[in-house]
């Protein structure tokens, strides 16, 4: 199995990792001269043009790009179009696109993967544009939830903070093991595979209760909230199980 991945940061360096445990030949980018070596390649845009050393045919590709590159200013559409077309001319075999669940509307509910879209902000409109430019190359989508793992551990980033939500609002959150899960399972299944996926793990606490807990276990300063108001908004994941993916990391 051919796999070249577009961003080898924390998710995509992960994917490397395991798709090189399974002998698969891997080529991952980066946008830095001083990260390249034989598995990782250049791909960067530099003044609208494509500066790259990517060259795995008949490989899948997926973009694991994080979402904190895809605010307006950055050139994140004009790099996914880009690995588009040289995906096309490499005989890409399939494109898979990361995205967030961020793509639904805010508002309580559960969201399945035809659940209500919402466009409000400028990276919601950023990310579905994105998914829409993959899905009209053919290619597929998994919307992924709020992503914890190694160096990622809530009662870390949430230590002593005051954050915005409610202490009563649900948890959406994976594991980035069980992403990188999801993942191969989507590629190894592609022609079967459903053109858009949800990735978010089937337990769903308070937040109050979620961060707590981490901290506790950290030894760190739990969280304040800015409401207590009930709120309950699911994203429900389980439709990749189909596939015979199960999440199997805790949150």
């Amino acid at each position: 199995m051919n796999l070249v991945v577009l961003g080898a940061g924390w998710l995509g360096g992960a994917l490397i990792e395991k798709a090189q445990q399974q002998q698969w030949l891997v080529q991952g980018t980066s946008r830095h001269q001083e990260n390249l070596n034989e598995v990782i390649r250049q791909f960067a845009l530099q003044e609208d043009k494509l500066i790259h050393s990517v060259d795995l045919k008949d490989a899948y590709w997926v973009c694991a790009i994080p979402p904190r590159a895809r605010h307006a200013d950055s050139n994140y559409l004009e790099t996914l179009s880009a690995a588009l077309r040289l995906s096309d001319k490499l005989a890409c075999k399939g494109f898979l696109l990361c995205s967030s669940t961020g793509v639904y509307s805010e508002q309580d509910g559960t969201y399945t993967e035809s659940g209500e879209l919402d466009s409000e902000t400028t990276r919601k409109k950023i990310l579905l544009e994105a998914e829409q430019r993959v899905l009209d190359a053919k290619g597929k989508v998994l919307r992924l939830a709020g992503l914890v793992g190694p160096n990622r551990e809530p009662g870390q980033f949430v230590a002593g903070k005051t954050l915005k939500s409610s202490s009563q609002a649900t948890v959406n959150m994976v594991h980035q093991a069980d992403v990188v899960a999801a993942i191969e399972t989507v590629i190894l299944n592609w022609e079967k595979a459903n053109a858009v996926y949800n990735v978010c793990h089937p337990n769903h606490p308070a937040r109050q209760d979620y961060y707590q807990q981490r901290c506790a276990k950290l030894g760190t300063q739990p969280p304040s909230f800015a409401s207590d108001t009930a709120s309950t908004r699911v994203i429900d994941g389980s439709a990749i199980e189909a596939l015979g993916f199960s999440y199997q990391a805790e949150i």
